[in-house]
């Protein structure tokens, strides 16, 4: 709930309103793993919230550190039983947290591994913010950055998103600035557009992973929906409405979608928008075939890019001796 809800809640619990206040600040700044944590709240009022509310907290049941360059990868599960995966990197400029929006994920791209078994179910906000508030404690660490990019499809989970998103960045709460999220989707045309009206401050993320509709769609189903024209369309809107630089997120995968042509074409969708690409080794996943290009692909792909003055970078490989992909580690616990 926001701040205003809770106090309605509490007025309608017949409590006092700044009771919301102080239960806000527990769960949003002190991170309480409870009500029993309260402990400037009386016992009655602390019993009562246990017997009526549900409480959310993730429960780690593995953790991966990477021995590179201490990245972390948890697995969570939640009062349900179902696990979700979360990542913590170090960087210079800050902590970043990598959620999952979703328990599994029905969009089907080929070389990710989140979307083998399905969809679950769509988390709630308070799952997705248990994420970053269970790493905050576990690390005891600021985290300054937060990427829903791990399993499922955020935007096929908007009005939870949106209250995550709202929650995260509330000043009343950890206060993380909007600028400080990023958002990836597979390219839910409707759902951008509608994201776009919400004027928000975050960065958009397009898994693209192939320049046309002919490559697109032999890797992702989702471009058997909307073609590259229309997704075009929608991160035009999306950039006039906000002003925001729209991120295009390019898996490379030898002989798929690493060649000089390939290069061309997505110069020649980045371009109208001063869109920042953002090259990424594909992360081999034993049920799929893809395999990553070499350093000398990858290179000669980000020269081309860059000699065309598109901003360009190759992610850096975090926690690469561990379960890379999203997904993994859950699948082999399940």
């Amino acid at each position: 709930m926001t701040l205003s809800e809770l106090t309605a809640e509490m007025e309608a619990f017949s409590e006092k309103a700044f009771r919301a206040k102080q239960c806000y600040e527990w769960m949003h700044k002190r991170l309480a793993c409870g009500f029993s944590e309260m402990t400037n709240l009386s016992k009655d009022f602390r019993e009562k919230c246990g017997n009526n509310y549900e409480y959310v907290i993730a429960e780690t049941v593995d953790v991966q550190e990477s021995k590179a360059d201490g990245t972390k990868k948890y697995l969570f599960r939640f009062l349900d039983g179902i696990m979700v995966e979360s990542v913590w990197m170090r960087y210079k400029h800050g902590n970043s947290v990598c959620i999952s929006s979703q328990a599994g994920c029905r969009m089907g791209c080929q070389f990710c591994a989140s979307t083998l078994d399905g969809l679950t179910r769509n988390l709630t906000p308070s799952e997705m913010l248990e994420q970053v508030y269970a790493i905050t404690r576990l690390t005891n660490e600021r985290v300054s950055n937060v990427v829903v990019m791990g399993m499922g499809e955020p935007l096929d989970n908007y009005d939870s998103l949106l209250r995550f998103i709202r929650l995260l960045t509330n000043e009343n709460g950890l206060h993380i600035s909007q600028r400080n999220i990023t958002v990836s989707t597979c390219g839910l045309v409707p759902e951008i557009y509608r994201l776009a009206e919400e004027k928000l401050q975050i960065t958009l993320a397009l898994s693209l992973h192939a320049a046309t509709d002919e490559k697109r769609r032999r890797i992702m189903p989702i471009a058997n929906r909307y073609s590259i024209k229309e997704l075009m369309e929608a991160c035009g809107c999306y950039f006039e409405k906000t002003g925001r630089r729209i991120t295009f997120e390019y898996s490379l995968m030898d002989g798929v979608n690493d060649t000089k042509e390939d290069a061309e074409q997505l110069i020649l969708l980045a371009k109208p928008f001063g869109c920042h690409v953002n090259l990424i080794p594909v992360n081999p996943v034993r049920e799929r075939h893809f395999v990553r290009s070499d350093v000398e692909k990858i290179e000669a792909f980000k020269n081309k890019l860059e000699k065309n003055k598109i901003n360009v970078t190759i992610r850096r490989e975090m926690g690469r001796d561990i379960d890379g992909a999203c997904g993994q580690l859950r699948r082999r616990h399940i």
